[in-house]
């Protein structure tokens, strides 16, 4: 990495401070970043990044062409970003990722899971087994407070007001939220921690949820333990620990929550993104029409 990042330690510190970017979106952002750099290391192999022009960023979308819409959009997004960093730092006049449009995107509805699947889910956790508590608990929290999977593993001890009925959580951006937490979840973190305080070594010892080894568990790790309990309970969907967070939103919208609740406590900046969820609730009530209507056409 010669040309983009000679100076990655301040496009780092800008996109955290100036876009409240969490590591991982910053991560994802130096990456796409990296791809400009490898396209135009291939192509003008003489180029300084601050020659780069309109017409290269076109040429390097057309390159990019075999992604798809979401990811370009995402990448354009980073580059824009990278090229803001550069004006104001004084390296060019303009950006010249401003003219560029983004690609559109189509209404991506996510998977959703029915209270019915996420119950048996959980029904499959063996609890006999040392973690099971813990996966139980898990589940439940990813779907009783609609979180994050990164919020999900970075939960703290503190973090957890019982008594109350909140649990504080850092979102993106490191940006803090309460979320009302029901009694269903409450009391399988109970029955966690009864585990937990057995547990012999313990190395992060403000993190709720930990490894066999004291340690805070990884991304990975919830993701292929939801997998293997999905495939045990028997259930086909492609789902991860999103599928909660999606699940919580949908049931909250179908039952008759407030929007603008529901972007509170998903921690949405936007209530244009909570919209989605009004979506999938038109078409769970269309489908519930079409099933139950007594002039439904029969086939």
């Amino acid at each position: 990495m010669h040309l983009f990042f000679r100076n990655g330690y301040f496009l780092q510190s800008f996109l955290k401070i100036e876009r409240s970017l969490s590591k991982n979106s910053v991560d994802a952002y130096l990456g796409d970043i990296h791809k400009l750099e490898k396209f135009i290391l291939q192509n003008y192999p003489a180029k300084k990044p601050a020659d780069t022009t309109f017409k290269d960023l076109r040429e390097f979308l057309k390159w990019l062409s075999q992604d798809n819409s979401r990811t370009r959009a995402r990448i354009l997004s980073g580059i824009r970003s990278f090229f803001r960093y550069m004006v104001i730092e004084g390296k060019m006049s303009e950006n010249p990722a401003t003219l560029i449009e983004s690609p559109r995107l189509g209404m991506v509805i996510p998977e959703v899971l029915s209270l019915e699947e996420i119950d048996k889910i959980i029904g499959t956790i063996d609890l006999s087994k040392p973690e099971g508590h813990r996966n139980r608990a898990i589940i439940e929290t990813l779907y009783g407070c609609g979180l994050r999977v990164t919020e999900l593993i970075n939960l703290k001890l503190t973090d957890i007001h019982t008594d109350e009925g909140f649990v504080s959580i850092t979102g993106k951006g490191d940006k803090q939220r309460l979320v009302p937490v029901n009694f269903k979840t409450i009391k399988e973190i109970r029955y966690w921690l009864e585990d937990r305080r057995r547990m012999k070594q313990i190395t992060d010892q403000n993190i709720l949820f930990l490894n066999r080894r004291g340690k805070r568990l990884s991304r990975v790790m919830i993701f292929t333990m939801i997998k293997n309990q999905a495939k045990t309970a028997g259930i086909s969907k492609n789902i991860s620990p999103h599928t909660f967070r999606h699940s919580f939103a949908t049931h909250m919208v179908q039952a008759g929550a407030d929007l603008r609740a529901v972007q509170e406590m998903l921690g949405h900046e936007s209530i244009l993104t909570t919209e989605i969820y009004t979506h999938i609730d038109r078409l769970f009530l269309r489908e519930t029409m079409l099933k139950f209507h007594p002039r439904r056409e029969k086939r």
